[in-house]
């Protein structure tokens, strides 16, 4: 009878410490009562959920070129790559941004999965009407958005650019020696991040947002992480597009859960795929996939993505030196990534 009661005592600790510490708060989903208003335009797809959007360059009717891109982890659409506009008007560029599922004024998504990423891509440029073909650039975390359209939508691409992005370290191709390595060379606590949110994810908001040591760097101004040039480039796109816009209070606003979380245990969890099993979009070289990295970058070591792009022999790899995780906002670089993409 004791043992019962213990257990019984044993099983109720669980339950409350789950409910009351662990399991994490309803989304505040945009539009809905308590949740932010809606902001920004929006589509609405087939399993009734919405994706906020936002049009840049010349109109899509009179493009030559047509980009979707894919944003960064606690970040969003308003935060994007910086493209001069005389290039943008030069090439005849449309550019389509887009706030991944949980970000910004996009309802969340609880089937979030590497697969689902391709096809609201796909879904969203349907409903625009951008037409059967585009290029797509995925920055960061959005990099596993843009691994996820070459695996699945292969024939919806003109063209690819990854731009530092996330490699996951327990993809098979990764060897023992490389993922010790890379995830050693980062500081202790977001090693345990990383770990937490592949072994345990169920357990990763706790970790992500208990105060009582510190948890996840990655995303946040003053990250241990970010190399002299990262600092650099940060400076850069103050001066160009102002403080206000660098916040990610808009991106984080439905929830850390739907938006932080996810991201991470998606990007990080058990993917369907390794990225070295891609065949080549495409064999009549019709278009090209590039990955950009850079040497100095802390944050993705270049020794990851050298690595996969060793195994794809059709992946242009561009490694920039003295550039790290922002180099595509230090000088001119973000052109010279869109002109390889669409001239290269």
């Amino acid at each position: 009878m004791t043992l019962k009661v213990a257990l019984a005592a044993v099983v109720c600790l669980v339950g409350w410490a789950y409910v009351a510490i662990i399991k994490p708060p309803p989304a505040k989903v945009c539009g809905t009562p308590g949740g932010p208003p809606v902001t920004s335009p929006r589509v609405r797809l087939s399993d009734g959920r919405h994706l906020a959007y936002k049009e840049e360059g010349v109109p899509k009717e009179n493009a030559k070129y047509k980009i979707i891109t894919m944003h960064g982890y606690a970040s969003s659409k308003e935060f994007n790559l910086i493209f001069s506009q005389k290039l943008i008007d030069d090439l005849q560029i449309y550019l389509l941004s887009f706030d991944r599922a949980g970000y910004g004024d996009s309802d969340p998504n609880p089937k979030r999965s590497v697969k689902s990423e391709a096809f609201d891509i796909q879904e969203l440029a349907d409903i625009l009407k951008i037409g059967s073909k585009f290029y797509v650039i995925g920055v960061s975390m959005g990099g596993y958005s843009a691994w996820s359209c070459l695996k699945y939508i292969p024939h919806r691409l003109s063209g690819a650019a990854l731009v530092v992005p996330v490699v996951n370290f327990w993809w098979p191709s990764v060897p023992t020696s490389l993922y010790k390595e890379t995830l050693g060379s980062l500081t202790f606590q977001d090693q345990l991040a990383i770990r937490v949110s592949h072994y345990a994810p169920w357990l990763y908001y706790w970790w992500l947002t208990q105060k009582w040591f510190p948890t996840f760097s990655i995303g946040q101004p003053n990250s241990p992480l970010f190399s002299y040039s990262d600092h650099e480039a940060f400076k850069n796109m103050l001066s160009i597009i102002g403080s206000k816009k660098l916040t990610n209070d808009k991106a984080r606003q439905q929830g850390d859960y739907e938006s932080l979380v996810r991201d991470m245990i998606t990007g990080y969890g058990n993917w369907e795929f390794d990225p070295t099993e891609i065949a080549n979009p495409f064999p009549n070289n019709e278009g090209s996939v590039h990955i950009w990295q850079g040497f100095d970058d802390k944050i993705i070591p270049y020794q990851l993505n050298r690595h996969i792009s060793e195994k794809l022999p059709w992946v242009r790899y561009h490694e920039i030196p003295d550039s790290g995780h922002l180099l595509a906002f230090k000088g001119n670089n973000s052109d010279v990534i869109l002109q390889e993409l669409v001239l290269g």
